[in-house]
This record gives structure tokens, C-alpha cells and sequence, in this order.
């Protein structure tokens, strides 16, 4: 066994009394003494998750655009100008999910951000993608991330770079700055507003700890799992994964089906998918009452079939259980839930929970 990785920000979790696990081969903060409270401080004002785990590419070539409209199930001629980003997954042949990932236009070309957990995968399957094009890939383990996020966020990071702020505010949504080394993101994983920071890694922890000066608290794993699944969000390996089509993972919209003459990977497999009725969806769901949704716990429509849990927790703004789900096309507003042998209703609803602070489903 190897020893986990450690991001450049360790020294300054371990100092701000972080409990440390292993998480996709990275030493990373599951909290800093409260899962609940941090959760609650990024809903209400501003938290900053260490992602420096995840992967950096720099993009550069004659080919790369045409690459990554081969690549990709989104389509990067959709990105107007430097800095604007766009979601997608990457997927096999047969249209399922190798990972998902963010791609922002850049001067050199494109930027790249992957999964932890995925990269060494994803870094091969683009190699053996890569003959015919004039591309080139750069990894950036010189690069730190922080994502600063809340109702205060942007604020915050503006306190503390008050020669960006205004063009940190004049961001919009999916919009990325480059500013020197530095590249500032509208964008996160939590459903609030805020960034997410690419930062030379010598640079990570001085800025760390501005933000904490400026009232930014860190926030651990665990809050960031319970953030995300508010919003609705999938997470790579449970939502979605080599085995699920991005049809029935909540991942449609992300799919660029125009110009019909883009030929990317999977697209054959999920136009057939298409044709034939895809079977399953991705759906929200709701315990009103006592117990929690689990990862991995089956739910049975009535006369029409079964699905199963793919992220389940207890909802600290809602104060009761949700879960994402993949069900038969067909279910409706109520299902149940085999709570330990017990099938427990539940409510199917539509997707976030939790949007800006608040409850968003009816």
C-alpha cells in the first residue's frame, strides 16, 4: 500500500485542527470538530473546501478544440470567450460515464478539471484518444484549488483581493479570470455562490490563511457531501460511473446533440438509448419521517418496478432524510424504500433540494 498524498494545504488543515482521512488516495479533512456546523456555516456565510486533490489539465494544440468535441458529450464550441466553462461527462463507447468534468476556454486553449479519484483513468484514456491530433497535455501538480463558498464568499475573497474585486464580482455564473498564476471561477459544488481558486501551490497556504483572517472557516469532506447532495449534485462512483448512461443519471442536459455531424465518443450507443426508450431516470426523494436514506437501499414503485438509493444522507438545512435515486422511467410522485426490511413512502421530487439556503422543492 502506498502512503495517501497529501495536497499543499496539509500543514494548514492539521494546524486548523482538521480530523484527517483517507479520501481517494489523498490525505484530506473529513471535518475541524463539527460536520453539522460547518454545513451550516456555508449556507448562511462563507466555508472553503481544500479540492487540490482534484486534477488540473492544460490543454494546448492546433487539434484541441476538434479533440475535445470528440472527446466530450458536451460541445466546447458552445464557449464564447476566454474564461467561460462548461460541464460534461467523458464517456466510453458504450455511453457510460468514465468521468465528468468542467472545461474553461483559455488563451493557450483549454482548461480541464477532473476527479480525484478518476485521474489516473482519465489521463489514460485521453493518451489513447490522442493519435491524429495535434494535442498536447499539461498536468498542473504545481496548481493548489480552494473553493470558497456561501452567501458571503465572494466578498470575502474580494476583502482579501481588493485589486480583483471588481472583476471577481463581475463574474457570472460558469465564468473563470485568470489573473497571473492565479485563476478565479464562479463556480462550486455546494449550491450556495462562490468560487473556486486555482493557486500556485507555494502560494495555498498564505492565502488560506487570509481567508481564515477574513472569516472564511474551513469546511471538511463530510459538510461538502451533505452541501452537495442538497443541491442536487451528482457525486463519481455513486450518481454515476462506468456502468450508468448519462441519460439515466441526471446528466441529459449536458449533452451537446447539435451539430448532428459531431461524431464524439458514446454518442451512437446513447442515440440508441434514446431510440429505445431509456429505461431508468434520476430522481429526488424525500423521508419526511424518521429514518435516513442510504447509498445502496432499493426502492420499489408499485407496478412499475425497482429502483436504488445512488446518495442518501440526513439534510441539515431540511432536517430530515433525502436521497438521489435512479428509478424506472415511469414512477410517479410516491415510491417506498426498504428501510431495513420496512418499506417506508417516500416523495419523489424534482431536483435541488436546497438552492441559496432554502428548500426549492414543492
Amino acid at each position: 500500500m502506498t502512503a495517501p498524498k497529501r495536497t499543499p494545504l496539509f500543514d494548514a488543515h492539521v494546524a486548523a485542527g482538521a480530523k484527517m482521512v483517507d479520501f481517494a488516495g489523498w490525505e484530506m479533512p473529513i471535518h475541524y470538530g463539527s460536520q453539522l456546523k460547518e454545513h451550516e456555516i456555508v449556507r448562511s456565510d462563507a466555508g472553503m473546501f481544500d479540492v487540490s486533490h482534484m486534477t488540473v489539465i492544460d490543454i494546448s494544440g492546433s487539434d484541441a478544440k476538434a479533440w475535445l468535441q470528440q472527446l466530450i458529450a458536451n460541445d466546447v464550441a458552445k464557449l464564447p470567450f476566454e474564461g467561460k466553462a462548461l460541464y460534461s461527462g467523458m464517456l466510453t463507447e458504450d455511453g457510460t460515464v468514465v468521468d465528468d468534468l468542467i472545461v474553461y476556454l483559455t488563451s493557450y486553449g483549454y482548461r480541464m478539471v477532473v476527479n480525484a479519484g478518476t485521474t489516473d483513468k482519465d489521463l489514460a484514456w485521453m493518451e489513447s484518444h490522442k493519435a491524429g491530433f495535434d494535442v498536447s497535455l499539461n498536468v498542473r501538480r504545481d496548481l493548489a484549488m480552494l473553493a470558497v463558498q456561501g452567501p458571503n464568499a465572494i466578498a470575502k475573497v474580494c476583502a482579501v483581493k481588493p485589486q480583483l474585486a471588481d472583476a471577481i464580482q463581475s463574474l457570472k455564473v460558469f465564468q473563470g479570470l485568470p489573473a497571473g498564476d492565479w485563476f478565479f471561477a464562479r463556480t462550486g459544488y455546494t449550491g450556495e455562490d462562490g468560487l473556486e481558486i486555482m493557486i500556485p501551490a507555494g502560494e495555498a497556504i498564505n492565502f488560506f490563511n487570509e481567508l481564515v483572517s477574513a472569516g472564511v472557516a474551513p469546511i471538511g469532506l463530510g459538510a461538502r457531501d451533505t452541501l452537495r447532495l442538497e443541491a442536487g449534485m451528482n457525486l463519481y462512483g455513486h450518481d454515476m460511473d462506468e456502468t450508468v448512461s448519462p441519460l439515466q443519471a441526471g446528466m441529459g442536459w449536458t449533452i451537446a446533440w447539435e451539430p448532428a455531424s459531431r461524431d464524439f465518443i458514446g454518442r451512437k450507443a446513447l442515440e440508441a438509448q434514446k431510440a429505445a426508450g431509456v429505461p431508468m431516470k434520476q430522481v429526488g426523494l424525500v423521508l419526511e419521517g424518521r429514518g435516513v436514506l442510504r447509498e445502496g437501499q432499493k426502492v420499489v414503485v408499485e407496478g412499475v418496478g425497482e429502483g436504488i438509493i445512488t446518495s442518501g444522507t440526513f439534510s441539515p438545512t431540511l432536517k430530515h432524510s433525502i436521497a438521489i435515486a435512479r428509478v424506472p422511467a415511469a414512477t410517479g410522485a410516491d415510491a417506498q424504500v426498504d428501510l431495513r426490511g420496512t418499506l417506508t413512502a417516500v416523495r419523489v421530487v424534482k431536483m435541488p433540494f436546497v438552492r441559496n439556503g432554502k428548500k426549492v422543492f414543492e
